[in-house]
Formats: structure tokens, C-alpha cells, sequence
């Protein structure tokens, strides 16, 4: 079985080839995914239809090569930390975007329960604009 590090890193790398069923493969059904306060996408959002309409639609709607850096991964066992960077031009206003990033990570028996986003929205915002 994989350690919950791995599934992580196995989501970012599935992502960095954008291969949606990859990145979405370990989820539980009810993943709870949560987007930072403050951003256009704010909320919690359950389970992986939610998830793709709800975050991943609008980031592809609104922005030309987003991607996540990812620095560093952290190993808390049941809670995984990854640090990192989003990137990207948005669409409409043509700016880019370089905003530091902490994703927390919640896993048991081998299936992400949880997701949830900490970042700079004021970037996020200021390149939308």
C-alpha cells in the first residue's frame, strides 16, 4: 500500500501531466474540499463532481497554464503538507500570477477525506483584475 505522502505526490504529478482520473483517484466519495476565504472560488466542496464544477471548471475557464509548484512535500502521517506555488496568466486580464501556497491534506485508509487551500488571494485577485 502507498503512504499517504505518496498519494499525494502521485495527485500533483497526475496533475502536472493533466490526467484528471489520476489526480482524482484517490479521493474518498465525500471528499470535503475547501478553497480559501477571499478567493473567487471560496467554499467547501463535496465529492468529486462538486469539485470538478465548482474549482477545477473555472480554473480552466479563467486561466491559461495554471499549475502548482510544488516545493515541498511534509509527512504528518494521517496529514500531509505541501508547499508550493500557484501559476498562470489569467484569461481575461492577461496578468500572471505567482502566489505562495499550502495545501493540507487529511487521509485515512488509504483515500483523501480532505483537502483544504491556504494561499494569498489577494495575488490571486490582483491578477484577475
Amino acid at each position: 500500500m502507498r503512504s499517504h505522502r505518496q498519494i499525494v505526490a502521485d495527485h500533483y504529478a497526475a496533475a502536472a501531466r493533466q490526467d484528471p482520473e489520476g489526480m482524482f483517484a484517490d479521493l474518498a466519495d465525500d471528499v470535503q474540499w475547501v478553497e480559501m476565504a477571499g478567493s473567487a472560488l471560496a467554499g467547501t466542496y463535496v465529492g468529486r463532481a462538486a469539485i470538478v464544477a465548482g474549482v477545477f471548471a473555472p480554473i480552466g475557464r479563467d486561466w491559461a497554464g495554471f499549475g502548482f509548484e510544488l516545493e515541498r512535500l511534509v509527512d504528518g502521517g494521517d496529514t500531509v503538507v505541501a508547499l508550493g506555488h500557484y501559476v498562470g496568466t489569467h484569461q481575461a486580464s492577461g496578468k500572471p500570477l505567482r502566489a505562495r501556497v499550502a495545501h493540507v491534506w487529511d487521509l485515512a485508509d488509504g483515500k483523501v477525506r480532505r483537502f483544504e487551500q491556504f494561499c494569498d488571494t489577494a495575488l490571486l485577485e490582483r491578477a484577475a483584475r
